[in-house]
């Protein structure tokens, strides 16, 4: 292999328990969102887009829909060796063990460091949405001469607990690096806020390398970025933060910039994904300068008709992907993946619904979150009655329900998950 002066890899593993029922059939990475994408969408267009060809993606968990999404929608042809977008699964070369930590993950596929020789590896993490310039990032790790540069959004230090924090100098060098603390030290300057590691990182290459030998002989390591790598590596090498709200995305409207969500609870991916329909969402999916990649498939447009009394289907303030056919319902404030069929007399409110999906004539549905494939019978109620609703469904702590998807339905792809 070619000498590769920035290897992307992509950290795919994530089990996303906080996301259940979403997570059931499938790794966090792989959960749809906005419609027609998939979260891992979001990283991998962030490199494609910044100019990082070479890129590692490790999965773990429950990684069949994730491999066949990309099998589907990030295939390069392998006429240039240093352009690839390679799935690499566990390969359990310590035993019959899954990865203990992040740095274990790239441990265990360190030949592929070895092989590709990159000056820098940037290690990304795959369960956000976000858009990011890498290349200005990497620029800046090369200005400062650092050894290894984290992506640092500023956050309120009351929401410093869920996070790795850092302590830096004026010039934002990491002094420290602490792992999930509720005292995280402040930003200079900035009283009341804190920098909060995003999980997305530039290594030295040869420094990246060492660093994941000495921590997996380590005994007492839990084979962490966060917990052991970093903290270690502020003591013994140069770390930057590098300022998120800092990043110019090219045809992003100042307002749009810092758009960071982590969708790790169905609370939090149901209010990103309503955020989508509004006339002026945080996050733009008309950038055109930087667009949002994904698998397409071959279904018809959109389709609005009558039904046989006359009346037309209606959609309001919603995203509609292709192939859906709205027969004489209404949809309001909802999202709609594709292919999905409302039948005459049905309403949605505030719905978030993933492919294939069918909704019976007459049923009402508001508030809930509709898996790939599900049916809703006719005249069914949903986000109505929630003790009825927790009969039958999954119901969110605020009274989201997510209905879980059957299996049986056409697939727009060889899956269904």
């Amino acid at each position: 292999m070619e000498h590769i002066p920035v290897l992307g890899i992509i950290l795919a593993g994530g089990k996303g328990e906080r996301l259940s029922p979403l997570t059931k059939q499938r790794s966090k990475p792989a959960v749809p969102f906005a419609g027609k994408y998939r979260i891992v969408d979001f990283v991998l267009s962030n490199f494609i887009n910044s100019g990082i060809y070479s890129i590692y993606v490790l999965t773990q968990f429950k990684s069949q829909s994730l491999l066949q999404h990309l099998s589907d929608g990030w295939q390069f042809s392998n006429l240039l060796k240093n352009q690839f977008i390679i799935p690499v699964p566990a390969q359990m070369r310590k035993g019959e063990q899954w990865y203990q930590g992040t740095s274990d993950a790239i441990f265990q596929n360190i030949h592929l460091l070895e092989l590709a020789m990159p000056e820098l590896v940037a290690v990304f993490g795959a369960d956000h949405i976000y858009r990011m310039d890498v290349s200005s990032m990497v620029a800046y790790h090369q200005e400062k001469g650092a050894e290894g540069t984290v992506a640092a959004l500023p956050i309120p230090i009351s929401e410093a607990v869920r996070f790795g924090t850092m302590e830096v100098d004026q010039d934002w060098r990491i002094l420290r690096f602490l792992e999930k603390t509720d005292n995280p030290p402040g930003i200079p300057g900035r009283p009341g806020w804190c920098l909060a590691s995003m999980g997305n990182y530039v290594f030295s290459g040869t420094v990246l390398k060492e660093e994941l030998q000495r921590d997996a002989a380590d005994e007492n390591s839990s084979h962490d970025f966060g917990k052991d790598i970093l903290p270690w590596m502020t003591n013994n090498h140069v770390l930057y933060a590098y300022d998120f709200h800092c990043n110019v995305v090219p045809g992003e409207e100042k307002k749009n910039r810092g758009y960071w969500r982590d969708v790790g609870t169905i609370e939090a991916y149901y209010e990103a994904n309503m955020d989508l329909k509004s006339a002026e969402p945080a996050l733009n999916l008309h950038n055109l300068d930087w667009p949002l990649r994904t698998a397409e498939y071959h279904v018809g447009p959109t389709k609005f008709i009558s039904d046989a009394e006359g009346h037309q289907g209606q959609a309001m303030s919603s995203i509609i992907c292709e192939g859906c056919i709205l027969s004489g319902c209404q949809v309001i404030d909802s999202v709609l993946g594709r292919r999905v069929n409302v039948q005459n007399g049905a309403k949605l409110n505030e719905t978030v619904v993933m492919d294939n999906c069918r909704i019976g004539p007459g049923a009402q549905v508001r508030r809930a979150i509709l898996d790939k494939n599900a049916v809703i019978p006719a005249g069914e109620r949903i986000g109505y009655e929630l003790a009825e609703d927790r009969k039958k469904y999954h119901v969110s702590e605020t009274g989201i329900v997510v209905v879980e998807g059957r299996r049986s339905r056409i697939p727009l792809s060889p899956v269904t998950i």
